[in-house]
């Protein structure tokens, strides 16, 4: 029989490396794309003579790159799944088209056409998720037909004009703000203390959970440091925009999408079906996962989103145009594989799509005030891209 001294039971446990390396590449993973994004806002900040944090084009920001926050979290869901989603700027024209008609010409209120928008949004997904979930056929190829077709529909539809004027109340959703109690806005800075609370509390709960599952954790200092940096960057916004016009609408609407997007991957069955079958599809369907049906509303929810981001674009523009949307799906493509996820599939969050999807907005809102050449602007976006991607592969090669 062994027996134990008490010397050897006070010992130290010599730490398991490669629980060190797992823990290091997890923070690696968690915080490159989000220190990427502030490098990039103190650099901004210093060429525009600190122009880009004016509360105005705080503002702008938030409201000129909704649409893509709202692709770009519907897009991490398909691309995890190991597809892709060429369409959705058409669908974007599409259903700003049906929304807009729906109001000057068919008669509907304002949140009708809002209910309508996202009918047809879910609609067009469910067809391709068909196709590409019962048929067979590579999403590439469906959604590829599928920018075609609801391109060419949104020009049948709008023939080529513009459907203008907008009731009030849906061109708020993308331009208007809540009400305020002047300057500051008090209600904006509430708002910026409720979420720094919530924050700090799932934070706290997700680490108990960790602690009573005996994984490994985050260490406290590397932790308390991330909490602190969340909460000031919600206060410092939230600061900004009570002395500009205050909360804008699509902020509120964002905050909700990211909440239930993250909890629907993170804390659902169906988001660990997305995981398992973008990490070895196989594998996924002999542990019993339906993959057919998983397809299938994930092309679903990508049109509902789609449609949302139609509404959201055609608010913002006041009208609908038939050339509305364009390369919006590269635009969100973009931010996901910014924020993290990987080519092959399997991994990805909510959080990095969004974070890709506002290094993309600052580097826009950035360029522009600097008066940078559009055709250059594209090039610079195309290499943050492709550094992205690199970074990416070298990670996951250095980690095997």
């Amino acid at each position: 029989m062994t027996t134990t001294t008490p010397e050897q039971a006070k010992a130290p446990v010599p730490p398991n490396p490669s629980t060190s390396k797992r823990r290091l590449r997890v923070d690696v993973r968690q915080y490159g794309i989000l220190a990427s994004l502030v490098v990039i806002i103190v650099l901004f900040q210093i060429l525009t003579g600190g122009r880009l944090l004016y509360p105005g084009n705080v503002s702008n920001l938030i409201q000129q790159n909704a649409y893509v926050l709202i692709l770009a979290i519907g897009m991490v869901m398909v691309i995890i799944a190991g597809h892709i989603d060429l369409s959705v700027g058409s669908v974007v024209a599409l259903v700003g088209g049906v929304a807009a008609l729906s109001m000057n010409s068919w008669g509907l209120p304002w949140w009708g056409a809002v209910v309508l928008a996202l009918a047809v949004g879910a609609l067009i997904g469910a067809w391709q998720g068909f196709w590409v979930a019962f048929v067979g056929i590579p999403a590439f190829i469906v959604t590829l037909a599928g920018m075609l077709i609801f391109r060419g529909l949104a020009l049948v539809l709008l023939s080529g004009g513009t459907v203008s004027g907008l009731p009030r109340p849906y061109v708020a959703i993308g331009s208007g703000t809540l009400p305020t109690t002047g300057t500051p806005d008090l209600i904006t800075l509430g708002i910026g203390a409720v979420a720094s609370a919530a924050v700090v509390v799932q934070q706290l709960r997700s680490r108990a959970d960790l602690r009573r599952l005996g994984l490994p954790l985050e260490g406290a200092l590397s932790f308390w440091f991330k909490i602190g940096v969340a909460v000031v960057a919600i206060m410092y916004l939230c600061y900004l925009l009570a002395f500009n016009r205050g909360t804008p609408i699509i902020l509120i609407i964002l905050a909700v999408l990211v909440l239930a997007y993250s909890f629907l991957l993170t804390r659902t069955v169906f988001g660990r079906h997305i995981y398992a079958m973008g990490g070895n599809l196989n594998a996924a369907m002999m542990s019993g996962v339906k993959t057919r049906w998983v397809n299938f509303f994930i092309f679903v929810n990508m049109g509902f989103l789609a449609g949302l981001a139609g509404v959201v674009a055609t608010a913002r523009a006041g009208g609908a145009v038939s050339s509305a949307g364009s390369g919006y799906e590269l635009d969100a493509i973009a931010a996901v594989f910014i924020g993290g996820a990987s080519v092959q599939g399997g991994v990805g969050t909510v959080i990095g799509a969004v974070i890709g999807g506002l290094v993309m907005g600052v580097l826009n809102q950035g360029l522009s005030i600097l008066s940078v050449d559009t055709a250059w602007q594209q090039v610079i976006k195309g290499l943050v891209l492709l550094l992205a991607v690199a970074f990416g592969f070298s990670r996951r090669r250095s980690a095997r």
